[in-house]
């Protein structure tokens, strides 16, 4: 007989509290880029332990979300368009691939959830949350990920997903972007949904290029 184990789910951690609080702080633009994160004020501000907070940091870190600067600490990374560039290039190899797979691989029941994650983020464009547009949107694509049939390209997707989402914020900071980007989803789930994998990849690389587009007309007007 194996030992008994205790399988009950704990609470979430404070580490993790601080860490899905921090990453949204980030994509909204509580923080700036290039701007100092001073640890006693977070730890004040957030109600917690230093140990705690760094241990999140580090966590952050792990996602390019922060940096660790010597001999000034933690920090926002200060973005170049060469960094968005890049990011945007793998997400174009990516998601392309993985929507048109989707499109031949994705069951009904898959195809339901996804049409459930468009809608929830139609309704997040048409308010001013900004952060659920980014939830919503994150939602939608982790579904077209999950049925690629390509575990490893979901894999290395899921590890930019923090950055993607910094800039997916950025880019529907501007008016009518968000409702564009809806737009633009809904034509990629109508192509996945009749199994066209030319349309899907066609709508894909469409919308990665506008949303491209539009995080560097944010960054210019923010510079």
């Amino acid at each position: 007989m194996p030992p008994d184990m205790n399988l009950r789910i704990l609470p979430r951690t404070v580490q993790q509290e601080t860490v899905d609080k921090l990453r949204l702080a980030i994509f909204s633009g509580v923080f700036e880029p290039g701007s100092r994160l001073i640890e006693s004020q977070l730890c004040v501000q957030l109600g917690i332990s230093r140990p705690s907070l760094r241990e999140a940091l580090r966590s952050l870190a792990a996602e390019r979300l922060i940096d660790f600067v010597p001999n000034r600490g933690p920090s926002i990374p200060a973005l170049t368009w060469e960094d968005m560039t890049a990011i945007y290039e793998v997400r174009e190899l990516l998601e392309v691939e993985a929507v048109g797979r989707c499109s031949q691989r994705i069951p009904e029941e898959q195809l339901s959830e996804l049409e459930r994650a468009l809608s929830a983020f139609a309704e997040a464009a048409s308010s001013n949350n900004s952060l659920a547009r980014v939830t919503t949107a994150a939602d939608f694509y982790s579904i077209i990920l999950a049925n690629c049939g390509n575990p490893i390209l979901e894999e290395i997707h899921r590890g930019l997903v923090a950055r993607i989402s910094f800039f997916r914020a950025r880019s529907m900071s501007l008016e009518g972007r968000a409702q564009q980007s809806f737009s633009e989803m809904q034509e990629i789930y109508q192509a996945i949904a009749s199994g066209d994998e030319k349309a899907a990849r066609k709508a894909s690389r469409k919308h990665i290029l506008k949303a491209m587009a539009a995080a560097k007309e944010s960054m210019e007007s923010a510079s």
